[in-house]
């Protein structure tokens, strides 16, 4: 995923996650609930998430796995965004 994608989602999470910590503190990869972010702000940030980036997550991706890192956040919306790559490992 890209480095702006990231960037993007990090200012995302830092407006809305109320996360506990700074963003710019965790990796990629770490939990965001595990860093103070509630159910009710990934429900914030799931709807900031589509503003900032002109998607509508489905209801089969509204479960917290989707939301609990950057990394898993960006996976999202490189599927939802036709980007992610097939189940045979090539680009759509």
């Amino acid at each position: 995923m890209s480095d702006e994608l990231h960037g993007e989602i990090r200012r995302v999470v830092a407006e809305h996650a109320r996360l506990s910590v700074d963003v710019d503190t965790l990796a990629d990869d770490s939990d965001l609930f595990a860093a103070g972010m509630t159910s009710h702000a990934s429900v914030n940030l799931m709807l900031a998430l589509e503003d900032a980036f002109d998607l509508e997550f489905p209801d089969r991706m509204l479960t917290r796995g989707v939301f609990d890192s950057v990394n898993a956040i960006a996976a999202a919306i490189g599927e939802l965004n036709g980007l992610a790559p097939s189940s045979n490992g090539h680009q759509p």
